[in-house]
């Protein structure tokens, strides 16, 4: 199984031409910004382009999409935010979007709270979605979560100042959770990949500067590469 990941598109699509496979790849992940401060139509617009290379997507909103981008999502049946799905019974994918609050008042910061209670939805439904599943897979699928914000205190959340942003509740559930792989996006400084006890975390920049993820599920492992 191949899968594409990527974020903080920012209304800049032009790049998806260059990513080879994106066309068959099995799925295509965005982890949130999809717009800067856009609303229903600018997702759309985004959306579509992502579309017509490829119609397995499954998407979240990020803190500089407005909340009726997470509602349009909703519409489209490929939410991640909060939610979790079952993907032709080889991967479970689940997520949280908007981020933690910033100094910047953007258009969907969560507080710590309630970005814990989305991360436990999200979860609760991964949780159903593999015991439905394991009668036909015999053992539990992998699992990839996806978080627009980064976990706090890891090489993908600093700043350039080299200060610590990302969520505290995203952290405390994959310490306590360990899935088996962490996309993020957010903090454009810090592409890269670090580790959370077992789980990696790995936040591929800007789409517009050339990063994304690729995916690979193979007997039920996940092995990555960062572009």
């Amino acid at each position: 199984m191949k899968i594409i990941a990527f974020g903080d598109i920012h209304m800049a699509t032009s790049t998806l031409s260059k990513i080879e496979d994106i066309s068959s790849a099995d799925l295509i992940i965005v982890s949130g910004d999809i717009t800067n401060f856009g609303d229903r139509s600018d997702a759309k617009t985004v959306l579509d382009d992502i579309l017509g290379y490829n119609k397995n997507l499954l998407c979240l909103a990020g803190n500089m999409d407005n909340s009726e981008v997470n509602d349009y999502l909703n519409d489209l049946d490929i939410n991640l935010h909060a939610q979790a799905h079952m993907v032709k019974r080889r991967v479970c994918v689940y997520g949280v979007g908007g981020s933690n609050p910033t100094p910047f008042g953007t258009p969907w910061e969560l507080s710590e709270n309630r970005l814990h209670q989305a991360i436990h939805e999200a979860h609760e439904q991964a949780k159903e979605l593999i015991e439905l599943a394991l009668p036909i897979t015999g053992s539990p699928p992998p699992t990839i979560f996806v978080s627009h914000a980064p976990p706090h205190g890891t090489k993908v959340d600093r700043l350039k100042s080299g200060k610590h942003v990302g969520s505290r509740a995203i952290r405390k559930f994959i310490e306590s959770n360990a899935p088996d792989l962490c996309v993020v996006s957010h903090i454009h400084e810090s592409k890269g990949e670090d580790h959370i006890g077992p789980t990696p975390v790995v936040n591929p920049g800007m789409l517009a500067e050339g990063g994304w993820i690729r995916i690979a599920i193979t007997h039920q492992k996940i092995t990555y590469t960062l572009q």
